[in-house]
């Protein structure tokens, strides 16, 4: 019950900010939210219209319709009806895994933009206000228009809802701030001038034919790739929480086939852009809710509850929920996100802005498509550019005569003694063809100079797979340090890695003498093979073996 209460304000509230009738918002909550819960693989997650994807759609139509007229509401039947028919041809191609390759910076970022938008728009139902998409077009916002009526019936529906909040914090306080506004508007002066929802064609989803034009497809298209990667970047963030809270297992394919089927069907029955549902999955989880037969009774419900409601609907001041649309607004921005993104990682942080100030400067298409861009250019950046750190020992060997001490191996510090013949390296990330170049010129470097170590050993558990520029570099390598009177050695590569190279017939020219499953033994059988004169010389003597070496006077161990 709770969830069809929260589903009706936020439904009607979603359809003036998708610029559609307020029925298209109820009948969005109960036909996408049925079919959904019916087909859809989490069992918490409830469908319907939600704030940012309903301002995607009405930002990305801006352009090619006026927001209420007859061809607008017939684009949003085809973006719908396209957005529905991409999701399901990514769930039948098993696709759906795609949605983790949404990056929580370019959500937290859309959303953040979304929500100055969402002000915005419930700042236009408020004063009249009048502004275009993206907000680069700032020549063309209009003046306000401010009625006072309008303002006093907004203010008090946000004063209401707070003063709700604080005291009834899990009941529908938005439905009775709509209520006491509605109640409050037929006895304030200027309440003729206000405008409001007005009645219901039905209380039930009429059925609605999206009439695609062929030739428009196109052009429509990357709107619904847009909404594509809003909605289901938003589904599978809430779908993967709830099942991390609840413990139960997560198809991301079949979720995507539920949202899919959802928009579909949604688009045949004058609904608009539908996807999971915070604002309504959490309440419903936190209420006890457990299985798909709770989201079917949601919307069951809802359908009861608007023809119950129908005549409360007609009377509900339209700026009322323009004062629901800043509350929406107002929740949108996490503060504690962006604070924990600045301080973990200020890459991804910039990732988050970038998008949010593209969502106010671009179209919302190009907007959402660019912050996934960007996210996946950070990504391909960092795996670029593999951590290679120069390992030892934390401690020196203990002296000849005295008893084995633990000597922990770490990273480290620049300065600290090395073996000069023999070098160390953990290699932390795959070698393809993105990182040849960096690690080319790491290695590289490693063995510049006169005094640069002739020897190789290579940590290799880390180095998750290599691609053919990657065995094409570990063979150079293997070239030059063999060239260099040296030798290249690795400690644990992983079965994937030894496959590829054993297939590519790297693993016999390397030989097996210089493969180790551990570290202690990779030590033991190098430090034998390097130069005497060197180790004669040498005052580092960082391993155990040195003890058996010749010294020079003064020397360790000499």
């Amino acid at each position: 019950m709770l969830a069809a209460v929260l589903a009706l304000p936020q439904g009607l509230a979603f359809a003036a900010l998708a610029g559609v009738p307020p029925a298209w918002g109820i009948n969005t909550a109960i036909v996408c939210g049925l079919v959904a819960a019916l087909a859809g693989s989490s069992r918490q997650v409830l469908t319907g219209p939600t704030n940012a994807l309903s301002l995607a759609l009405a930002a990305s139509l801006a352009p090619l319709a006026a927001a209420g007229s007859p061809e607008y509401l017939r684009l949003v039947l085809v973006v719908t009806l396209l957005t529905g028919l991409v999701q399901l041809a990514l769930a039948l191609l098993r696709l759906g895994s795609l949605a983790n390759f949404i990056a929580p910076s370019v959500l937290l970022g859309f959303l953040s933009g979304a929500a100055v938008l969402i002000a915005l728009q419930g700042a236009k139902g408020l004063l009249g206000w009048s502004f275009s998409m993206p907000l680069a077009r700032a020549w063309e916002v209009g003046a306000p228009a401010v009625q006072g009526a309008s303002v006093a019936v907004g203010a008090l529906t946000v004063a209401l809802a707070l003063l709700l909040r604080r005291l009834w914090p899990r009941g529908p306080t938005l439905l009775l701030a709509l209520a006491g506004a509605t109640v409050a508007s037929l006895a304030i002066p200027g309440r003729e001038a206000l405008s409001r929802v007005g009645t219901l064609p039905a209380p039930w989803p009429l059925p609605a034919w999206p009439e695609p034009d062929l030739e428009e497809i196109g052009r429509l298209l990357p709107i619904a790739l847009a909404l594509t990667v809003v909605g289901l970047g938003q589904s599978a963030a809430i779908a993967k929480a709830l099942a991390r809270r609840s413990g139960d297992p997560l198809d991301l394919n079949r979720e995507c086939l539920g949202q899919g089927l959802a928009n579909t069907a949604g688009s045949l029955f004058s609904c608009f852009v539908a996807c999971g549902s915070l604002n309504r999955s959490l309440p419903y989880v936190e209420a006890g809710g457990r299985t798909r037969r709770g989201g079917v009774l949601a919307a069951l419900l809802l359908l009861a509850l608007a023809a119950l409601a129908a005549g409360w609907i007609a009377l509900l001041p339209m700026a009322a929920i323009a004062g629901v649309l800043l509350l929406v607004a107002a929740a949108l921005v996490d503060r504690t996100a962006w604070s924990d993104l600045w301080r973990l990682d200020r890459r991804e942080a910039a990732v988050a802005a970038g998008t949010a100030l593209a969502m106010l400067v671009l179209p919302l298409e190009q907007a959402v498509l660019a912050g996934v861009a960007a996210s996946l250019l950070l990504y391909l950046h960092r795996t670029a550019h593999p951590a290679m750190r120069t390992m030892g020992f934390a401690a020196p060997p203990p002296a000849t005569g005295q008893p084995a001490a633990a000597r922990p191996f770490v990273v480290l510090e620049p300065g600290a003694p090395e073996c000069p013949q023999l070098k160390l390296l953990r290699m932390e990330g795959s070698v393809w063809f993105g990182a040849e170049a960096h690690v080319a010129e790491q290695l590289r470097a490693l063995r510049s100079g006169p005094d640069a170590p002739r020897h190789l050993l290579v940590m290799a558990k880390s180095m998750n797979f290599i691609d053919a520029a990657g065995a094409a570099l570990w063979e150079h390598e293997r070239h030059e340090r063999a060239a260099l009177g040296g030798g290249l050695y690795f400690h644990r590569p992983r079965p994937e890695v030894l496959e590829a190279w054993r297939r590519s017939g790297f693993a016999a020219r390397l030989g097996e003498g210089h493969v180790f499953a551990d570290k202690r033994s990779a030590i033991a059988a190098i430090v034998p093979a390097l130069d005497p004169e060197v180790c004669a010389r040498c005052r580092a003597r960082v391993f155990e073996e040195c003890t058996g070496r010749p010294a020079a006077p003064g020397a360790p161990f000499g």
